[in-house]
């Protein structure tokens, strides 16, 4: 059997539609998985175990008409794997479309009337209210398939010898670390970066044994210099100083993530690490870390949650200023002892 999934992009996205691979393959062991996947994501999959071949997706180089052919090229190249089963995970037209040029045996996906995705399926799983969570909704493709759905996998698996270059080139087993990170796709999504600086002083009071790395993306690295600045000796500003691999083995050896709604977030959720995550403008019980929506910290203004990535309260971005830096430390001091 060979199984095409298609689910380019986010980073989070990605992170949550991992399972459905997962049980996939631990029930259709013979299979090869195939995953359509944007070029800037391919390292998080590179080497899976459960997957056959990741399946470039050029977003960017395609945008230009030059590029179609390679568009074409690859269709053509989907549809002569003679997929037996096709998933669309992004439900978007152009994945649908994708989707539907793979031309498999049989087309699923997720029935959101978003785009018009839904007339490319020949199967598709309705979210079951409009607060189920993104992951639970991906996996409720899987009963549509004739597979179980369980829990008895690894999300993501380590990758030794990354993890082993980490504690190598920064001593990162050197004391218990905290990931902090502080960026997000959309501004209203940010927790105040002054929060952050003064929730790294008043940790580093109460809790002298701490050190925080900072990661993220290039874009995030004025952001953690920002936090790094305010206690100099015990942060470690690594925002777009690693690669995809490194930033999940860092979550991995941490103690606990401090986040705003953002993709690695969503790693730290996978790999069970205790996370306290700072929700405005979004939903947790949709897009929280799975596993620990209950613990997410927002507020109860009146257009919370507004979606939108640009705030338009009277008092902008209130509803994440409103979390106090004292407020978010009591709490992730809290986790800490749990854990402990």
């Amino acid at each position: 059997m060979k199984i095409l999934i298609l689910k380019p992009s986010s980073l989070g996205d990605v992170v949550q539609a991992v399972p459905v691979l997962r049980l996939l393959k631990r029930h259709r062991p013979a299979s090869e998985i195939y995953w359509w996947l944007d070029v800037r994501l391919r390292a998080l999959l590179d080497g899976d175990p459960d997957l056959t071949r990741v399946v470039p997706f050029e977003r960017q180089r395609w945008a230009a008409p030059r590029h179609w052919p390679e568009i074409w090229r690859s269709v053509s190249w989907m549809r002569a794997q003679a997929f037996d089963w096709v998933i669309d995970l992004q439900c978007l037209a152009r994945s649908g479309a994708f989707a539907w040029l793979a031309n498999g045996q049989l087309t699923v996906g997720l029935d959101e009337r978003r785009e018009g995705a839904r007339g490319f399926y020949d199967l598709a799983a309705p979210r079951r209210t409009f607060h189920t969570h993104a992951v639970d909704w991906y996996l409720d493709v899987l009963p549509l398939l004739g597979v179980p759905v369980h829990w008895r996998f690894d999300w993501l698996p380590a990758r030794p010898q990354v993890a082993a270059a980490i504690r190598t080139q920064w001593r990162a087993e050197a004391a218990p670390w905290l990931v902090l990170l502080p960026g997000a796709r959309w501004p209203s999504k940010r927790w105040p970066v002054e929060h952050f600086t003064a929730l790294v002083q008043q940790l580093a009071a109460r809790r002298p044994e701490l050190r925080f790395a900072i990661l993220g993306s290039e874009d995030d690295r004025p952001l953690g210099e920002t936090i790094a600045g305010g206690t100099p000796p015990r942060c470690l500003n690594l925002a777009g100083q690693t690669s995809l691999p490194e930033m999940v083995e860092w979550i991995r050896l941490s103690t606990l993530v401090v986040a705003n709604d953002t993709g690695p977030m969503h790693v730290a959720a996978a790999l069970g690490k205790p996370v306290v995550a700072m929700f405005g403008p979004t939903a947790p019980q949709r897009t929280g870390p799975y596993g620990q929506v209950d613990r997410t910290l927002h507020t109860t203004l009146p257009c919370v949650p507004c979606f939108r990535s640009r705030c338009a309260y009277h008092k902008p971005l209130e509803c994440l200023r409103a979390l106090s830096p004292a407020f978010v430390a009591e709490h992730v001091c809290q986790r800490l002892e749990s854990a402990a």
